[in-house]
């Protein structure tokens, strides 16, 4: 797209209106994207921050192939990751013992009212390690090769954080009904 090879030039110039074009063309994206990372609103504020810090940084390493969009996610999900190891430590390591095991059957109900923000929030409080495993599995497609790579753990670990995950997720799941409204234990 023409334009935004205009913006990207501004940007590369010091350009602010064009630094500013940028961000709010593509913030509200990106900052869904760190929320899905983060814990937090505001852990996700920090990593959109950053996040557009390195995209400024590193404009002038786009090439123009394929996508400007994933090529900015990327960084986004790379500083999410970034953030992730600063704070957690990630060390190679193969105990995924922290959590119960949880029945991996759902309750038989309809679950098509569960609204978008209702299943963000669940992701959202999957512990860490599963989450961002989640993420960067189903959402967005790494290999499980790839993902041991980029957190420093077995190809076995993330093959059982992703099943872990899961398992939580749909048992999580399993405690909204109707329209996104969670169903007491009582």
């Amino acid at each position: 797209m023409p334009e935004i090879k205009n913006i990207i030039n501004g940007c590369l110039k010091g350009n602010r209106r064009d630094q500013e074009l940028l961000y709010r063309r593509h913030a509200a994206k990106l900052y869904a994207v760190c929320l899905q990372y983060s814990g937090n609103d505001e852990e996700a504020r920090d990593i959109l921050q950053d996040g557009f810090i390195k995209i400024f940084e590193n404009l002038v390493h786009y090439r123009d192939e394929g996508s400007f969009e994933g090529w900015i996610r990327r960084i986004v999900v790379n500083t999410a990751l970034e953030k992730y190891r600063n704070k957690h430590n990630l060390y190679r390591v193969d105990d995924i013992d922290q959590i119960p095991e949880l029945d991996a059957q759902p309750d038989n109900e309809d679950y098509a009212g569960l609204e978008a923000i209702d299943l963000l929030d669940i992701i959202r409080e999957l512990p860490p390690k599963y989450r961002l495993v989640f993420n960067l599995f189903a959402i967005e497609g790494y290999s499980h090769k790839e993902i041991s790579k980029m957190m420093n753990i077995s190809e076995g670990t993330s093959k059982s954080n992703l099943s872990r995950a899961r398992v939580i997720l749909q048992k999580r799941v399993g405690l909204y009904t109707g329209i996104g409204k969670k169903v007491s234990n009582g």
